[in-house]
């Protein structure tokens, strides 16, 4: 016999069932069987009959238990969290009324399946009822449509396709072979509908695909653009820290799409690859030149900041305050000419070179205050003279007020130095008085001046007889009655008569 001639249950099992159907849908355990156990029945052994007694009369099959549900059957496949749940389809199982409608059964057992005028060889269920028959083919039918239903639910989903294909030949199979009781046409319609659907799934899967596919590749080009752009930039002017910590990050991008994105296909891959390697090896090597470089101009600056902390030490211990006190503003001018070494050498270097600096004014300022004690004396003496000169003031007596000056002066000579901090205003005091009869000898000499008075003398005669040819050119106008004659000798006398008052006050200050 073959698979579809006899279910592959056990006499206890036939048992177990019937017991199940006689105490009735309560007292019947759920059962939750595989569909390759519905498909694939074996005839149980059945003992060898002997030439020479009748053979017995078939017992009852056992009757086939509850189709199982979708669930049962839905293939083991991952689902994604993104997708929806597709609702669970009603199961309908075949009566065996609607079954007749479909099929018929002969004597024998074999069942044949009705459609469009034709019978088809559905299979043999022997020693069983017709009822029993149909039932048994009709759960298989049943087993079918149940799977159609789930696939038709995961396209409804829109459940990735990877396997619909196969599961649909293998459905497709099944429904051709017509080993099934039920109806089959309607199940072919649905199967070719499914192949549609299936197809057109699988064409927006691939666009999908597609699109994330260029997402990714523009992601991809981004890291190599961004890469490429920091490659490219002036090394002179790129901030390396920043940068270098960015190329850092771009090949970590880099690697996490390489390990958690979508493949691109190899010679995309390949082809952005080698311009992110190429970016790198670039920058790299730009790196490089530029702190090799900086190296060597560090070098430079150090070697030429070491020669002036020399020259600086060297004269750290002078005693000649006002030439090393120019030698050192000398220095530091080259200092600040001198290229910067990198920060912690420049910052050592510039710490020494201060250093020495200090080291020398420390000791001037030493002996400064030295100084200054010793010099104290000498202040209260020139404040002294200060005092007496300006006692001069205002100059009554400039004979007198010269000769007392330079008194003062011998005096103040004799004093010796001031503290520094006095220095200029002590100074400042006898100029001021220096000043004032400097002023008052240089006005005494003008007015005694004999030259001066000359000039004067002569410049109020000529004013004088200018003045008195006008006075009679303004009468002898006024005689004519010429009025412009008499305005132009008013105005020119009137301009000889302030000249002449001027001079006559110069005159005056000369006596």
């Amino acid at each position: 016999m073959t698979d579809s001639q006899k279910p592959d249950e056990t006499p206890q099992a036939a048992q177990a069932s019937e017991t199940a159907e006689q105490a009735g849908p309560q007292a019947r355990p759920e059962q939750h069987e595989q569909p390759q156990q519905a498909e694939q029945p074996e005839q149980p052994e059945q003992p060898e009959r002997k030439e020479q007694q009748p053979a017995p009369k078939p017992k009852p099959s056992p009757r086939p238990g509850p189709p199982p549900t979708p669930a049962a059957i839905a293939p083991k496949v991952g689902t994604s969290a993104a997708q929806p749940a597709a609702p669970a389809a009603a199961h309908h199982t075949t009566t065996v009324a609607e079954a007749a409608k479909w099929a018929r059964v002969d004597d024998e057992g074999h069942v044949f399946l009705q459609e469009d005028g034709t019978e088809h060889s559905v299979g043999q269920y022997p020693d069983a009822t017709a009822e029993e028959a149909l039932a048994y083919f009709a759960r298989k039918y049943d087993d079918v449509a149940a799977q159609i239903a789930l696939l038709e639910q995961r396209v409804t989903a829109k459940a990735p396709t990877t396997d619909m294909n196969k599961a649909h030949e293998h459905l497709q199979e099944q429904v051709t072979e017509r080993a099934i009781v039920g109806d089959v046409p309607a199940l072919q319609r649905r199967l070719d509908r499914l192949r549609t659907d299936i197809e057109s799934l699988k064409e927006t899967e691939r666009a999908e695909h597609e699109a994330a596919k260029a997402a990714e590749t523009a992601a991809r080009e981004a890291i190599v653009v961004e890469a490429e752009n920091i490659a490219a930039a002036d090394p002179a002017t790129l901030q390396w820290k920043h940068s270098s910590a960015r190329m850092n990050e771009l090949f970590e991008e880099w690697k996490s799409a390489q390990k958690n994105g979508m493949r691109l296909g190899r010679s995309t891959e390949d082809a952005l690859w080698k311009r992110f390697r190429s970016a790198r090896t670039q920058f790299d090597r730009h790196r490089r030149a530029f702190f090799s470089r900086l190296d060597s101009e560090n070098a430079e600056a150090k070697a030429a900041k070491e020669e002036l902390i020399a020259r600086a030490e060297e004269m750290s211990s002078s005693t000649d305050w006002g030439r090393t006190t120019g030698e050192y503003r000398k220095l530091m001018d080259e200092w600040k000419a001198t290229k910067r070494a990198n920060r912690k050498d420049d910052d050592a270097l510039w710490a020494r070179f201060r250093a020495a600096q200090d080291t020398f004014f420390t000791a001037r300022k030493e002996a400064n205050a030295e100084l200054d004690q010793e010099f104290a004396a000498n202040l209260k003496v020139k404040e002294e003279l200060i005092r007496e000169a300006r006692a001069l003031l205002p100059v009554k007596d400039l004979n007198a007020a010269k000769k007392s000056l330079q008194s003062i002066r011998d005096r103040w000579e004799r004093a010796g130095k001031v503290p520094r901090t006095d220095m200029s205003r002590v100074e400042a005091g006898l100029r001021e008085v220096e000043d004032a009869v400097r002023g008052a000898d240089e006005d005494h000499w003008r007015k005694s001046d004999p030259e001066t008075k000359a000039r004067t003398s002569n410049a109020l005669n000529q004013l004088e007889s200018a003045i008195a040819g006008l006075e009679d050119d303004l009468a002898a106008a006024r005689a004519a009655g010429d009025q412009k004659k008499i305005a132009q000798a008013e105005e020119a006398l009137h301009a000889r008569q302030q000249w002449l008052d001027q001079i006559q006050k110069s005159a005056e200050d000369l006596h």
